[in-house]
């Protein structure tokens, strides 16, 4: 279990330094050399702003889902009428993905 876990931090932690530096490969060397540093800080700070968010919210949802998803099967395998019930509770935790995701995209439309 905790290969997997590190193996994902390790996906999740990649792809946000490569966003990171595909926001910083879009910064013109004009831009860098015409002294507009507050626009590439703020390109800079957004793109890891998103990574960030992107991989926290990632990271969470999988751990969430993972432990809700075990104790989800535990109950089902004694009462199978909570199949409902269980659903609901790994769908919450699995939107936790899903807005992390959005809140990026927001991030990434000020850039």
């Amino acid at each position: 279990m905790k290969k997997v876990l590190y193996l994902l931090m390790g996906t999740v932690l990649t792809s946000g330094i490569l966003l990171v530096a595909t926001v910083m490969a879009a910064v013109t060397p004009a831009e860098i050399a015409s002294g507009e540093r507050s626009s590439v800080a703020t390109t800079i700070g957004l793109g890891a702003a998103a990574a960030f968010a992107v991989s926290v919210s990632i990271l969470g949802a999988g751990y969430a889902v993972g432990r809700i998803g075990s104790a989800a099967v535990g109950a089902l395998a004694e009462k199978p009428e909570l199949l409902p019930k269980t659903i609901l509770f790994v769908a919450l935790a699995e939107g936790l993905a899903v807005l992390g995701f959005a809140i990026a995209m927001i991030l990434l439309q000020k850039i």
